[in-house]
C-alpha cells in the first residue's frame, strides 16, 4: 500500500512552508471542478522562504547546479502548501485526509530556468523537483514535463515552476 503524501513528507523530513503571497496581481492557484474530478493549476512558485529569495542570479552566470535544484525543491514545497491550503478551504476535507494526501496524481510540470545563453542542463535543474514528487508520490507523481532556458525570473530567481495536480 501506498504511503500517504504527508506521512512520506515527514519520513522524508520535510516541512511544507507557509503559504507566500503573490508578488503581483495574479491568485496563487485556480480549481476547477467537475462532478468529482478536481484539478488545480498553480502560479509559478519561486524558491522563497518567508517571502525572501533563497537565492538570485542565473545559472551559467555563478548559481551552480546544486543551487538551483534546491531551488527546484522549494518551489516545489511552496507549490505543495498552497495545495494544502487549497484543500483546506476550498474542498471538503471527507475522510480526515490532509490536504496533500487529495491528490491522486501529479499531471504537469512547467520549469523555468534563468541562466546564460550557453547553458543547457535545464532538465537536470528540474530532475529536482521531479524526483521528490516521485519520492513522496510514488507513481502517482510521475508527469509530464518542460524545461525551458530564459533570461530572468522575477525578484531576479533561477527557477520558477507551476504545477497541475488532479485530486
Amino acid at each position: 500500500m501506498a504511503t500517504a503524501a504527508s506521512a512520506r513528507l515527514v519520513e522524508l523530513g520535510l516541512e511544507l512552508p507557509q503559504p507566500a503571497a503573490p508578488v503581483g496581481s495574479y491568485v496563487p492557484y485556480k480549481l476547477l471542478s467537475h462532478g468529482s474530478t478536481h484539478l488545480l493549476y498553480t502560479s509559478g512558485m519561486i524558491p522563497t522562504r518567508e517571502g525572501q529569495p533563497i537565492c538570485t542570479g542565473l545559472l551559467g552566470g555563478g548559481v551552480s547546479i546544486e543551487t538551483a535544484q534546491e531551488c527546484a525543491q522549494l518551489c516545489l514545497l511552496n507549490a505543495l502548501a498552497w495545495v494544502r491550503h487549497a484543500v483546506q478551504h476550498k474542498l471538503d476535507a471527507r475522510l480526515g485526509l490532509s490536504g496533500l494526501d487529495h491528490i491522486t496524481e501529479v499531471l504537469q510540470v512547467r520549469g523555468f530556468v534563468a541562466s546564460t545563453p550557453g547553458f543547457t542542463q535545464h532538465p537536470q535543474v528540474l530532475n529536482a523537483a521531479s524526483d521528490l514528487l516521485v519520492d513522496i508520490f510514488g507513481d502517482a507523481g510521475r508527469h509530464t514535463r518542460a524545461a525551458v532556458g530564459c533570461s530572468s525570473l522575477p525578484l531576479n530567481v533561477p527557477v520558477e515552476i507551476d504545477f497541475l495536480f488532479a485530486l
